[in-house]
């Protein structure tokens, strides 16, 4: 169907972009306190980044029909349905509300956690399912955190 290989690959594009649009935000406002907060997301982005790419290199794939794989692609695009996960159809540099940054990032930390719950029936291993939980624990925090900001 899809790799593990694949399922993290798509982790680590989730993290990226999450990391890029903390640090674009932070570098546009001036409150201090939103300021620190977006600087701190993104190296919390950026650590589950880290963790993920570490985790690709201990998987050993299977080989995979290229059939089945091109199914499995499509099938995990059908999982995560219209969950973006990319910041392509926004640009940043054009929003000048802060809010609006705020709400496209509550978006994309709720899109993550879908895909990751998801991600979490796939792995096996105690460890890697703890940190995922983790990880998990983290982005539901982004949104609680983002939330209140955005109701100020």
């Amino acid at each position: 169907m899809f790799t593990m290989s694949e399922i993290i690959e798509f982790a680590i594009r989730i993290e990226k972009n999450g990391e890029k649009v903390y640090r674009d935000a932070s570098e546009k406002v001036s409150d201090p306190s939103l300021v620190s907060l977006l600087q701190r997301l993104a190296d919390e982005e950026s650590e589950h980044l880290r963790w993920f790419s570490d985790l690709k290199g201990t998987v050993k794939e299977e080989r995979v029909n290229s059939q089945v794989g091109e199914m499995g692609q499509s099938l995990l695009l059908e999982i995560v349905g219209d969950q973006t996960f990319s910041l392509k159809e926004w640009d940043l540099s054009t929003i000048v509300d802060l809010k609006e940054v705020l709400k496209i990032a509550l978006g994309f930390e709720k899109d993550t956690v879908i895909f990751y719950e998801m991600m979490g029936s796939f792995i096996q291993g105690d460890a890697v399912l703890a940190k995922l939980d983790q990880i998990l624990q983290e982005e539901n925090r982004h949104i609680r955190v983002l939330s209140e900001f955005l109701h100020k």
